[in-house]
Parts: C-alpha cells; sequence; structure tokens
C-alpha cells in the first residue's frame, strides 16, 4: 500500500507522518508538495497531516482548500480511495466541503496539548476495523480549533449513518456530541482532531494510534487479494 502525505506551507506533523507509516507499519509513503501535485493516480490512499497551512490565516484550512493538491484529493475521493485528514487534515477537509461540519475556536479559547481518552464508536469501517467495540484509546491532542460543530439535522444523519468514529470520553474543546472524529457517508473520508501517528510506539507513550492504520492497510491487502 502507497501513500501519500501532502506538505503544505506550515504543516508540522508531515515527518512524524511519514515515520510511522514507513518506519513502524513498513508502508511505502511520501511526502508531495500541495503547491505543485496535480494528480495522485499512482497512491493507494492521502493523508492530510496536521499543522498550520498557510499561517492558519482567515480560518484554519481556509486557504489550503485551494491548494492544487485538493483537485487530486477530491478526485481520490470521488473514486472510493481512502483519504484522512488529521488535525489540520480534518479542518481542510471540512473547508474543501469533504466533510460535513466546522471547525472552531476551542470552547476556552486556548490551544491545548495533552493526551485525551477517545471511545471508539463504529469498528464496522476501514478505518476501526483493528479496534474492539466500544475500545478506549488514549491519544494526543494539540490544536486551537478542534471544537466541532454541526447543526442539529447534520449530527442526526451523522448518527443515523453511524458516521461518529470517534468520541472522547471528557470532552477537552467543546465539540458537538463530544465528536473527535467522523467519516463521509460513502465510508472512504475520514477527519479526526486527535494525532494517531504519535501514538504508534510504546516509546511515545501510547501504542493506540496503530488500529487505525493497521485498519487500512488490512482493508488495502483484502481488496488486493479479491481483485
Amino acid at each position: 500500500m502507497k501513500f501519500a502525505v501532502p506538505v503544505f506551507p506550515g504543516s508540522n506533523c508531515d515527518h512524524d507522518m511519514v515515520n510511522a507509516l514507513r518506519d513502524v507499519l513498513q508502508v511505502e509513503a511520501d511526502l508531495v508538495p500541495a503547491a505543485t501535485t496535480t494528480t495522485l493516480d499512482q497512491y493507494d490512499a492521502v493523508i492530510l497531516p496536521g499543522g498550520f497551512s498557510y499561517g492558519d490565516y482567515l480560518r484554519s484550512g481556509a486557504i489550503a482548500r485551494f491548494a492544487p493538491i485538493m483537485t487530486a484529493i477530491k478526485a481520490m475521493a470521488a473514486a472510493g480511495k481512502p483519504v484522512v485528514g488529521i488535525c489540520n487534515g480534518f479542518q481542510i477537509l471540512t473547508e474543501a466541503g469533504l466533510l460535513p461540519g466546522a471547525l472552531q475556536a476551542n470552547r476556552r479559547g486556548q490551544f491545548i496539548c495533552q493526551t485525551s481518552e477517545l471511545i471508539v464508536k463504529n469498528t464496522s469501517t476501514q478505518f476501526t476495523s483493528a479496534y474492539e467495540p466500544d475500545a478506549h484509546i488514549q491519544l494526543p491532542i494539540a490544536h486551537g480549533e478542534g471544537n466541532y460543530y454541526c447543526d442539529d439535522d447534520t449530527l442526526a444523519e451523522l448518527r443515523a449513518n453511524h458516521q461518529i468514529l470517534f468520541e472522547y470520553a471528557a470532552n477537552p474543546n467543546g465539540s458537538v456530541a463530544n465528536i473527535a472524529g467522523i467519516m463521509n457517508r460513502q465510508g472512504n473520508v475520514l477527519g479526526m482532531m486527535p494525532h494517531p501517528e504519535r501514538a504508534v510506539e510504546a516509546l511515545l507513550g501510547s501504542t493506540d494510534g496503530l488500529g487505525l492504520f493497521q485498519s487500512l492497510i488490512a482493508r488495502q491487502t483484502q481488496e488486493v487479494a479479491h481483485a
């Protein structure tokens, strides 16, 4: 399986992501420049990393949505390939219309950097199949605008279609319904504020992030085997 990791001006978790994929999970991963990349046809999945794309001017992710690479990312999503946005990547996916809702400033207006406990709410997805149902996992968060918001109708749809994959056990930022991560209705686009790539080795304090990547790799392996 081959992953693309876009690098926007201001990305700062891109190398963390590549380290997790290449060195820990032993899969192929390339850093690709967001400003000049126009096709991702050679990749099986794309993961938008955390950071402060374009300095988070206007709103987090608001400028990144216009980067040339976004056309290729939208094409991947339309083709059913996995698209994942972590932290700033989640913000970019909502700004680009690939996921519903928006990310606002944290409830207390402060940047939060801590380990948070999450509950895995849906394990019947290509992103979460390696976890046990309702598993409690520990993942780091580091964001100033991680307060997920959507209107009541959208929330009802997310719940009805089982699109809420991760919830906070103790809501740190004010997100509606304790939401920490959601997917699109088609089940191939995931956005989450916590950082699974920072929880893939015991040395980092947790290996709970491995399940997300293992789920994706296992799904791809199965699809290749049945092709």
